[in-house]
């Protein structure tokens, strides 16, 4: 069963609201410098389109500190500026980016981590505590080891850093490069703040790896009621990152949106091309929001039963198939014409369903 959501407080990330009765957000990250404003707003403007609700920049030098302002303007989506140890970058891009990612622990005296709470705070944008399993500070490397734990006692000493300065508009992401120490580090902070969680698997490598992992971590806590906002990372990925992230997202429970495809496995009794009418199946029914379960069956063996828990099914045959809405048979019709008028019934029921609601 899908557990309630753990309640927790509600923050904004420019428009978008995160935690709280909020829908769970997807975000990803541009691999540009981000002083090149002009591939970067490319690579943001390609995140946008493939449904994207948040972007992270990199904030490397000056140059990129400088250029956030400028790319803010033309920016289609909030802007998070993710900032390693030089609190300065963080002064500056306070000024200007919807939030920004730090470990306070990392960029140094009490006074500079209190600098960046004030900067944030006068700006009303909030900061994500970002621990990362590989790179915990000292004390809790020494004492834990990159565990669970540490990760937990790392985060909990991080929100205190921000707390004592009258911070308190944070997220926090806990994330390990495995499946097992994400899970356990989330679950074992989650009863412990009221802050949302940004979810996510770090270095979890490329497509094949990532889709894996982020879907048994990520699946995982999303049933559970742990997650607000969440990045699937996978290497020299951009819109693949979202759509695995929606994917997730549709298949634990959370997301309603889109269509949801149930096809058979190949076997000796599929009579057509059963892979490629599926793929165009997907590519063409990529635009529908409206929620739809849609079958696309390779015989009517099987098409018949599981018809009936979809709102329309397609079952092919020998040089024919059948066309089943609501668990009804609507047509029966040549191969050759049949996908047509499919695509055409499953658009038709998508614009009923939106008119209803």
């Amino acid at each position: 069963m899908l557990n309630p959501r753990y309640p927790t407080k509600q923050i904004f990330v420019g428009n978008v609201p995160i935690g709280g009765d909020a829908p769970i957000s997807v975000q990803s990250m541009t691999f540009t410098k981000t002083a090149d404003i002009d591939a970067t707003k490319k690579q943001i403007d390609r995140l946008h389109f493939a449904g994207a609700d948040i972007v992270r920049v990199a904030v490397s030098d000056e140059k990129d500190a400088n250029a956030l302002a400028e790319l803010k303007k033309v920016s289609p989506l909030p802007i998070v500026a993710d900032i390693h140890f030089r609190y300065k970058f963080a002064l500056i891009a306070a000024q200007s980016v919807d939030a920004i990612r730090i470990n306070p622990g990392n960029i140094g005296t009490k006074d500079r981590i209190k600098a960046v709470a004030d900067a944030c705070n006068q700006k009303q944008i909030p900061i994500r505590i970002g621990v990362n399993s590989g790179s915990l500070e000292k004390q809790f490397e020494k004492k834990y080891g990159p565990t669970p734990k540490g990760m937990v006692e790392s985060a909990l000493y991080n929100i205190k850093l921000l707390e004592d300065f009258g911070f308190e508009n944070i997220k926090i992401s806990l994330k390990a490069s495995d499946v097992e120490r994400t899970i356990e580090a989330y679950k074992m902070l989650r009863p412990l703040v009221n802050y949302p969680f940004h979810l996510g698997v770090t270095e979890a490598g490329t497509i094949f790896h990532s889709m894996i992992k982020s879907s048994m971590a990520l699946g995982n806590l999303l049933m559970d009621g742990i997650g607000d906002t969440m990045r699937v990372s996978i290497t020299g990925e951009l819109e693949e990152e979202i759509k695995v992230a929606k994917a997730i997202l549709r298949y634990s429970g959370r997301q309603k949106d889109g269509i949801t495809i149930i096809s058979c496995p190949t076997c000796g009794r599929i009579e057509a091309n059963l892979v490629d009418a599926v793929k165009e199946v997907e590519k063409r029914l990529s635009h529908i929001k409206t929620p739809l379960n849609v079958s696309v069956m390779g015989c009517a063996v099987n098409a018949i039963g599981e018809a009936k828990h979809a709102d329309i099914a397609i079952a092919f045959g020998n040089h024919d198939g059948l066309i089943i809405k609501n668990g009804e048979i609507l047509c029966k019709l040549p191969e050759d014409k049949i996908l047509e008028v499919f695509i055409k019934e499953v658009e038709q029921l998508a614009l009923e369903r939106q008119t209803q609601e």
